[in-house]
């Protein structure tokens, strides 16, 4: 079905501060996290080791040159693909998380809201049409396909998490969806002809009510609403309200060698229609040094410190209804640990933030590093096992293209 012509209603959004935005850590106002000369960010936590793009780069080719590095086994059948059902309408009573593919969800709350999350619908993650990573699993839809998007939310500036052509694609298709960025990434999007973007600090939240339209002769030209303008309302139509959080992960940001850190990177929370997700995007939790084939770094004569902000986000923002948790993209460890969590992080996160459920991302979609492509969910059973958490029906996997819902304390 094409999007642009089968919404059932048209929404315009008013974004304001938030009046809810939940407590603020003592130390957030000492902005430790950004660079004393104002061009940049930084991880201000001891579980964060620095590397820069060379070091990682001569670690990388010195791994392939020396026989070390291993080469992920791509040929099919890898990760099931299945084409996505969404909901014909914004009437649902559970909250419903589709994975579309590596970090992308799309997620329909209860009350009408629907957001999609680091939408990458391109072949390659690359500058690159012609070269860079590609899939070697299918797309399971067309960005056509999705009946509407309200909000979309991005991680970070990592052509894996943020694709020019998607990002126009959906302006094009959905003129009053909403883009929420890290700080420093909205002039991006001002340049790419995105003009319906905020961009928030960690910690940083903004309420986002929706009003339906009664046509889209009534719609504003730049598909943003203030508050100062008249919303004609849709008969029967149900007002959105939604609040989106901006909070801290490990990680870091690059479009090019050259601009490495110079945006933000973050995790999100929102809250609609009584429930509550947090969306990890793209996150390590400790930085763990080279070790010794099979040697684990979790044993305890092991000493290596983890990131303390996702306790402060469970505490602070928490408890969520689920998690949208990352699990690949990890090996080597003593090169990617800084950067992205294997699925013993994951798990920790989860219990850290204190997600109800939670389901893995950030795998089965492009080669990105050495671990298998099947790996992440095998290791992600051994990891709650060993935390006594159920393998099933709390922090699970799914195939692309799959929904699962949440009614309440249990999933359906």
């Amino acid at each position: 079905m094409s999007s642009a012509s089968t919404s059932t209603a048209l929404y315009a959004a008013v974004v304001s501060s938030s009046q809810m935005m939940g407590a603020v850590p003592e130390d957030a106002k000492d902005r430790t996290h950004h660079l004393k000369d104002g061009k940049g960010f930084r991880n201000p936590w001891d579980s964060y080791r620095e590397m820069s793009v060379t070091a990682i780069m001569k670690a990388m080719i010195w791994r392939h040159l020396s026989g070390k590095a291993n080469k992920p086994d791509t040929t099919p059948p890898t990760v099931p693909v299945r084409k996505p059902a969404f909901l014909p309408t914004r009437e649902t009573s559970t909250l419903r998380a589709t994975w579309l593919g590596h970090a992308c969800y799309y997620v329909e709350f209860p009350g009408g809201l629907r957001v999609l999350f680091d939408p990458v619908f391109e072949s390659r993650c690359s500058p690159f049409s012609f070269m860079g990573p590609k899939r070697y699993t299918e797309m399971p839809c067309k960005l056509e396909d999705i009946p509407c998007i309200d909000a979309v939310i991005i991680s970070h500036s990592h052509y894996d998490h943020l694709s020019h052509p998607t990002i126009t694609k959906i302006k094009e298709l959905h003129p009053n969806t909403h883009f929420f960025v890290p700080l420093g990434n909205k002039q991006w999007f001002l340049k790419s002809g995105v003009e319906n973007v905020t961009e928030l600090d960690w910690w940083e939240s903004r309420d986002i009510h929706l009003s339906a339209m009664q046509s889209k002769d009534k719609a504003p030209s730049d598909g943003h609403v203030t508050q100062d303008d008249k919303v004609i309302k849709t008969g029967g139509s149900k007002d959105i309200q939604a609040t989106i959080g901006c909070l801290p992960c490990q990680h870091t940001s690059a479009r090019t060698p050259f601009d490495k850190n110079h945006t933000l990177w973050a995790s999100w929370s929102v809250e609609s229609g009584g429930k509550r997700i947090w969306f990890g995007g793209d996150t390590g939790y400790r930085a763990v040094d080279e070790l010794p084939a099979g040697e684990d770094d979790y044993d305890p004569k092991h000493k290596f410190p983890h990131c303390p902000a996702f306790k402060q986000i469970g505490n602070l923002r928490g408890p969520f209804d689920l998690g949208l948790i990352p699990i690949g993209a990890y090996d080597p460890r003593y090169i990617m640990s800084p950067m992205h969590a294997n699925p013993f992080d994951s798990v920790n996160i989860f219990v850290d933030t204190r997600c109800k459920r939670a389901l893995g991302i950030h795998w089965g979609t492009w080669v990105l590093t050495e671990e298998e492509v099947l790996e992440p969910p095998k290791l992600l059973k051994k990891a709650l096992a060993q935390k006594s958490i159920p393998e099933e029906g709390v922090f699970d996997v799914c195939d692309i293209g799959e929904s699962r819902e949440y009614r309440g304390p249990e999933p359906l």
